[in-house]
């Protein structure tokens, strides 16, 4: 493929078809919308399919029931449409459906401003359910990592049966870099788990953490699905025990294999008194002011987090080891740096650099709001 000029949006239609996505639905919404076009113009050629939908409640419909008859499926939206996600959001988490949602974010509450950009919906997409059991989600910082994140997403749906969030940006969405797509190191595609036996039930597990396989709706066998409270075999139960046991199981599959699936990248100085956590599009402007401390002799680290749920939270203990202040910058009024404080020691000062309106975060801001002057 080679180096070449995209777009985030079309980096991610990319990835999915590298993932080997077969089916999308998806709604009209800026600043998503292209994605829509790029894989309507992108699936028929690998034998998959595109629906443009009447709304995005339709879309995790569609995406749901093509999962469940074997698609690897992918959908699309911004803010408000992640809201009327929600209610098929939760009822994909009950079925265990594989899927990748991408939410390129813009500037909100409510509509917002369409053509503006923010990272306001991270703390909404983990609490987004009702029961708020955990999902995935991931988060680039450049074209080039929409990519490699959303065939990432792919994987990680199908190895562990949960819905995965790409937390993308305006500016990463509809911004266009020089990428090489052939540079970017990728795993190989991870192929999905079906159920086995004489008699396979939906939810087989023997330990909690364990990921059962697949029952596809082949129109061979009957597979059940439903949105309600269910045992292995998908039939709905009252038994407490039962949906305990279910809770614990969706619960354990993510929390279990946190280390596992942790993304990150960091620049660690020996001896640094403050670090910098970052995630999105801040991160680059965070990148810059860690250049720039340094050039002023500051002693500082950084760590960017991809993975944003579940939180890296060996990533983020170790980065901070013996530093006395953190800095975490992001384009909302502050939500990730909630879980920060929740993991690093009660002695050490973390601040809060904020901003919501449209702007991005300057490196001059982090630098003087972060007192890394």
């Amino acid at each position: 493929m080679g180096r070449e000029f995209l777009e985030g949006n079309e980096a991610i239609a990319a990835a999915a078809i590298k993932a080997k996505c077969d089916f999308f639905a998806g709604y009209p919404i800026t600043p998503a919308s292209s994605i829509l076009h790029y894989m309507i113009n992108l699936l028929p050629g690998v034998g998959g399919k595109a629906i443009q939908c009447e709304d995005e409640i339709a879309s995790m419909g569609y995406c749901i029931a093509a999962a469940m008859a074997g698609r690897k499926v992918m959908t699309a939206t911004s803010g408000p449409g992640m809201s009327l996600y929600s209610e098929n959001l939760g009822l994909a988490q009950m079925g265990e459906t594989p899927m990748v949602i991408i939410n390129i974010q813009r500037q909100g509450p409510a509509t917002g401003s369409a053509t503006k950009g923010a990272e306001g919906d991270i703390l909404f997409t983990r609490w987004i359910t009702s029961g708020g059991m955990p999902l995935i989600a991931l988060s680039p910082a450049t074209v080039g990592e929409a990519y490699e994140l959303t065939y990432r997403a792919f994987n990680l749906s199908e190895q562990y049966r949960v819905p995965v969030v790409l937390q993308a940006s305006k500016e990463i969405g509809v911004t266009r870099e020089s990428v090489d797509l052939d540079a970017i190191e990728l795993p190989p595609v991870y192929e999905r788990k079906k159920a086995n036996g004489a008699k396979p039930l939906q939810h087989h597990f023997d330990k909690l953490e364990e990921v059962p396989g697949m029952l596809e709706f082949d129109g061979e066998r009957v597979a059940r699905y439903t949105t309600s409270t269910h045992g292995k075999d998908a039939y709905l139960s009252a038994d407490p025990g039962v949906i305990q046991e279910m809770i614990d199981h969706y619960i354990a599959k993510i929390d279990s294999a946190r280390n596992d699936m942790a993304l990150y990248k960091q620049d660690i100085q020996q001896g640094a008194e403050t670090l910098l956590i970052s995630y999105g599009i801040t991160a680059r402007s965070a990148k810059v002011a860690v250049d720039e401390a340094r050039k002023n002799g500051k002693k500082v680290s950084s760590l960017q987090v991809q993975s944003l749920y579940p939180v890296p939270t060996a990533a983020i203990e170790a980065a901070a080891k013996g530093v006395r202040k953190i800095v975490v910058p992001e384009m909302n009024m502050g939500q990730y740096i909630r879980d920060v404080e929740r993991i690093v020691p009660s002695d050490v000062e973390v601040v809060g650099v904020n901003k919501m309106n449209t702007y991005l975060i300057s490196p001059t801001e982090i630098i003087e709001k972060g007192g890394l002057q």
